[in-house]
């Protein structure tokens, strides 16, 4: 697997990285264990709280760089990527300043005595990050990791190799030890023996179902932990009493950001009929609308896809499903211009007997469906093979509560789309996944919660 910058935005290589060689990854492991064997790690918190309070001031810093970064090496618009790290800080503060109160010992009644329970570090951890957003994958592990006091390995994805070594100079530069966050330049073969390896303790890994499946069943091999956020093929729920003009703005919004490469993106458009016609239009338009071109320019929208293997996948997924009888309404294309960029696109007549009707698509194409009542909202909803998250927009708050809590995904999110906050715990079910990343939950994954009961005297 070869890591290498190659801008989207150009099509031009910029540069390439050697992998790792297996004495290098044997010594990088070697100290990281060593580190979770120290005070460092078994110590009191509040040291590496200190890093992730600096890690944060270290973001703010620079955020323009590595909303550069980004860009250049995967195509994130630079407003969208200055978000990330925004939303990036937010995480390494929220552990920084919650994480000594969430990892207290908690008391367990029971009938032998005090009892209590406490969360301790289980060791060197490996984390598997996709390229779609480069920072934010890796500190919603690596945040609360340092916190816990489980040092991390990880390996990025191969198109963003800056990223990942920019990341980990900063944390570097944030006071983390050596061994305490460490990049790996390696082959999915080398993931696979790693989880082999007695010094890694537990696995958690963003990315595709088959990458997903892979890692897990090693995982479960090595009787390690692991955790899995996967696909999704998130609903986007327009009910009849819904603020028209509102969920189309966000609509739109939630389908064209980060060129629709987003897990928890909205991408199946379940519309009641009693406002399809006008959400439909309206859609539609905003769709067209969209300012494509240079992610390093300010009032680009819409940049290009990460690489060409997933432009050349998006292309393949719509010519099939058109073939398969999916009527297009806007786009359906590669766009006509240098880059990897595919036209805004809306679906429609999408039938049950066509593949596109359980895929997920990776970029900035919508799926409409149009539905009778409530009851049909569900059932769409949920003849999924995903589970990720989804939204629902109404001016009734109560019937929507209802709603949300029938659809069968590890998130809704009622009047605005779905998205992240560091409180939030993040994740889903069927094939999006297990475990949950973020909160309190993101925190005591990967803790060792160990019970302590005093026997009372008699």
């Amino acid at each position: 697997m070869a890591y290498r910058s190659l801008n989207p935005f150009t099509e031009q290589a910029i540069s390439h990285f050697d992998n790792h060689t297996d004495t290098e990854v044997e010594a990088i492991l070697s100290t990281a264990d060593a580190l979770y064997r120290s005070d460092w790690s078994k110590g009191d918190v509040s040291a590496r709280l200190t890093i992730l309070e600096a890690l944060a001031d270290l973001l703010v810093e620079n955020r323009e760089k590595l909303a550069q970064v980004m860009a250049q090496e995967m195509g994130k618009p630079i407003s969208q990527g200055r978000k990330e790290i925004d939303l990036c800080t937010s995480i390494a503060r929220y552990y920084a300043t919650n994480a000594a109160n969430l990892l207290r010992p908690q008391p367990v009644a029971n009938d032998i005595g005090e009892g209590w329970v406490e969360y301790h570090p289980i060791g060197v951890l490996l984390a598997v990050e996709p390229w779609n957003f480069p920072i934010y994958q890796l500190i919603r592990v690596i945040a609360p990791a340092i916190a816990l006091g489980n040092p991390v390995v990880f390996k990025h994805a191969s198109i963003v190799p800056k990223c990942a070594l920019l990341f980990e100079d900063i944390l570097r530069q944030a006071g983390a030890p050596k061994g305490a966050v460490t990049n790996l330049f390696i082959s999915a073969a080398q993931v696979a023996e790693l989880l082999g390896d007695a010094l890694i303790q537990g696995v958690a890994l963003t990315g595709s179902e088959g990458a997903g499946s892979k890692v897990g069943a090693r995982a479960a091999e090595m009787i390690k932990k692991s955790t899995l956020e996967l696909g999704g093929s998130d609903v986007f729920v327009v009910l009849d009493d819904a603020d028209l003009k509102k969920a189309v703005s966000a609509g739109v919004s939630a389908r064209i950001a980060n060129a629709g490469q987003v897990c928890i993106g909205a991408k199946r458009f379940v519309v009641q009929r009693g406002i399809a016609d006008d959400f439909i239009s309206a859609f539609v338009t905003g769709m067209k609308s969209v300012m494509m071109g240079d992610p390093l320019e300010e009032e680009t929208q819409l940049g290009p896809l990460a690489s060409a293997e997933a432009l050349a996948d998006l292309c393949q997924q719509v010519e099939s499903a058109v073939q398969n009888g999916a009527q297009v309404l806007t786009g359906g294309k590669r766009a006509d211009r240098t880059g990897f960029f595919y036209e805004p696109t809306v679906l429609a007549q999408i039938s049950k007997d066509n593949p596109a009707y359980y895929q997920e698509f990776f970029g900035p194409v919508a799926q409409i469906y149009i539905v009778d009542d409530d009851q049909e909202v569900i059932a769409l909803a949920n003849d999924s093979l995903f589970g990720l998250g989804g939204s629902i927009f109404s001016t009734d708050i109560n019937r929507a509560r209802l709603l949300a809590s029938q659809i069968e995904t590890g998130m809704v999110f009622i009047n605005t789309p779905t998205t992240s906050r560091p409180s939030l715990p993040f994740g889903g079910i069927k094939r999006s996944g297990y475990g949950r990343e973020l909160g309190e939950s993101g925190l005591l994954e990967f803790a060792n919660r160990k019970l302590v009961v005093i026997a009372a005297s008699h």
